[in-house]
């Protein structure tokens, strides 16, 4: 089936357990080769898919070969961590190999809550999965269960698929799940439960509608589903709740077909990126550029390069946003710097090649990426000489 109307550039699809095993303690290989189809066909057609999978645990499960789950036999964390790490592996493997018959490459990424709490690990897998997309590569997100402990759990791959979104800055987020979306009542119990097609604003009346677990296989219900997509739409994603059953369902929602529940998003992504480089800038820092960088920035649209840099000011870390002025003290921008401020002194004013031939490595051509910027008028704020 070739698609016939315009794809969202960057696509997220999250796919439950409940999903991947069809209700059972085993992977569903048939879902899964059809899911790595549907991949492909977008992928043909323009659009970077990135899936966020859970599945570990069940494949771990399956292959022990233990008898069927019960809802509190396997909860305990040591034991949930035992199955993940022997399930990863198999999970991953049952995918590269999947993905190999419509000739895609996939690439695994296990993340933490601290990796995207802390700014370097931010940026490192901001930089990792854009590198992958870029590639042609599929990456595929999982939470770190084999180590992960409370304190840094997402908690369920609800929240990371919204995580991972936000981190890449997806058009779509896509939410598989073993129900059509959101219903104004529990359709399991209430058989005159309507389908709430579209939410506009995700009020306390929703997240009351949703309330309720998942199923012993998997670690959401719907108040996760639609929490993520609170916190996706908020970054600039929109969001589709829907069944992982449906035929070409992957394919039918990127196309703009509606089905399940809709989750519009209020703001864009140049927004909601602004809104977070100026609220996390560090206030002393200063990278004074020259006239031909300035110029590349304003004018054509590209990232700030080493060679451009004049001088460096105060102190910041990699992956925190800094404030980037013109050689008269005009601030023209912010951005998530490549480099510390100890780094970056070593190596203004060289051309990229140079950088690691200073270090000893690099964290790549850019000391801010034309994607982490943010461009700022004088009159704005912070825009003025200090």
């Amino acid at each position: 089936m070739m698609l016939n109307t315009t794809p969202p550039a960057r696509l997220v699809i999250k796919v439950g357990t409940s999903v991947l095993t069809a209700g059972t303690d085993r992977l569903n290989r048939p879902f899964m080769v059809d899911l790595a189809r549907q991949v492909a066909l977008l992928r043909a057609a323009g659009t970077q898919v990135l899936l966020v999978s859970s599945g570990a645990i069940a494949a771990g499960w399956e292959r022990l070969n233990f008898p069927p789950r019960q809802k509190r036999k396997d909860a305990y964390l040591s034991f949930k961590q035992t199955l993940a790490a022997v399930g990863q592996s198999r999970l991953m493997h049952q995918y590269e190999q999947l993905f190999d018959i419509y000739g895609l490459n996939v690439a695994q990424a296990l993340l933490t809550r601290d990796d995207l709490r802390d700014r370097r690990r931010y940026l490192n897998a901001r930089n990792t999965l854009l590198n992958c997309l870029e590639q042609g590569i599929v990456p595929i997100i999982n939470e770190n269960d084999a180590v992960v402990t409370h304190e840094i759990r997402v908690g369920d791959n609800d929240t990371l698929s919204a995580l991972v979104a936000n981190v890449v800055d997806a058009d779509l987020l896509i939410i598989l799940t073993d129900i059509a979306g959101l219903y104004n009542a529990d359709p399991r119990h209430d058989p005159a439960a309507v389908l709430i097609e579209t939410v506009e604003e995700i009020t306390d009346q929703i997240l009351e509608i949703a309330g309720g677990s998942g199923t012993h296989r998997g670690t959401g219900g719907m108040l996760t589903k639609v929490q993520a997509a609170d916190l996706a739409t908020r970054s600039g994603t929109a969001v589709v709740v829907t069944s992982g059953s449906i035929p070409d369902v992957v394919l039918r929602v990127a196309q703009g077909e509606r089905m399940g529940t809709y989750f519009p998003t209020y703001v864009t992504h140049l927004e909601s990126r602004k809104r977070w480089l100026l609220a996390e800038t560090v206030r002393h820092s200063r990278v004074i550029i020259d006239a031909g960088a300035v110029q590349a920035l304003l004018q054509q649209g590209k990232s700030l390069l080493p060679a451009g840099v004049v001088t460096v000011e105060g102190s910041f870390d990699r992956g925190q946003t800094i404030r980037i002025y013109t050689q008269a003290g005009r601030e023209i921008a912010r951005g998530l710097t490549h480099y510390r401020a100890a780094e970056l002194d070593l190596i203004k004013g060289l051309r990229s090649p140079q950088i690691s031939e200073v270090l000893g490595y690099d964290y790549g051509p850019e000391v801010v990426h034309r994607d982490d910027m943010v461009l700022i008028h004088p009159d704005s704020v912070g825009g003025t000489p200090a």
